[in-house]
């Protein structure tokens, strides 16, 4: 192999990792790149020498902590990007604007630009949740196959925030193909009561990457043209994800 190519096939296995919750074997490896056995076991032996994947003791090999690393200075740089697109999110609605991703099985907020309004919503930068009760959250799992969301949501349980979060399997893979047709999600004081939010895709191309979201007092949102606000924050969000994607 070229030296390249092997960049480029390692780059594989880890997103091929990632893809599969951080976990895998090296048959799932196989199937999800396309690459041979030992191709694999190569790359691996280099990326478990270097830090960025670890074996498990029952054989599989897990995203390592040299990946942790990176990812922590990535979400720095991207919440700093952000920031113009979110201060447009906040133009339009008149409210709070969040950027989220999905680490493991939370949802961290990882950047913010708070409304100008006296009355203001406020999710601290670096706070971790669970997915299920959020609009932020639903986004980022409607993007999973229903299998993922699944065993997600069995690892996490969903517990009762409020009197309106959604604590049924079912209930949830319904609000998961709403958010897959309209394009956008809600969460109706389902977190924490008297607040509303609504929050639409981030894709850097050919995945959902993040999720932005404007917050509020429940009566101001949901004041807002909802189909409205949801377009133009997709066109923002659009924008966010072309600076995104790879060139």
């Amino acid at each position: 192999m070229s030296g390249v190519q092997s960049v480029d096939r390692a780059l594989d296995v880890l997103e091929a990792l990632a893809e599969r919750g951080g976990e895998a074997g090296i048959s799932e490896l196989a199937a999800r790149t396309g690459l041979p056995y030992g191709t694999i076991h190569r790359l691996l032996r280099t990326l478990l020498a270097r830090g960025y994947v670890r074996q498990e003791s029952d054989r599989r090999y897990a995203l390592g902590g040299a990946v942790v690393r990176l990812g922590e200075v990535a979400e720095r740089l991207v919440g700093v990007w952000a920031r113009p697109y979110l201060a447009r999110m906040v133009e339009l609605s008149g409210e709070t604007a969040n950027l989220a991703v999905l680490e493991g099985d939370f949802i961290v907020y990882v950047a913010q630009v708070p409304s100008p309004r006296r009355l203001r919503m406020f999710a601290e930068v670096g706070r971790r949740v669970l997915p299920h009760s959020t609009a932020v959250g639903k986004v980022l799992l409607a993007d999973r196959p229903d299998r993922e969301v699944i065993s997600l949501i069995e690892r996490t349980g969903m517990p009762r925030r409020t009197a309106n979060t959604i604590t049924a399997h079912a209930d949830m893979l319904g609000a998961l193909t709403l958010v897959r047709d309209r394009g956008y999600a809600l969460d109706l004081g389902e977190e924490e009561l008297g607040v509303h939010c609504l929050a639409v895709p981030v894709h850097d191309g050919a995945r959902v990457v993040a999720a932005m979201s404007v917050s509020g007092p429940a009566d101001r949102i949901d004041a807002l043209d909802r189909e409205e606000l949801a377009r133009g924050m997709r066109t923002i969000a659009a924008d966010f994800g072309a600076e995104l994607a790879p060139r």
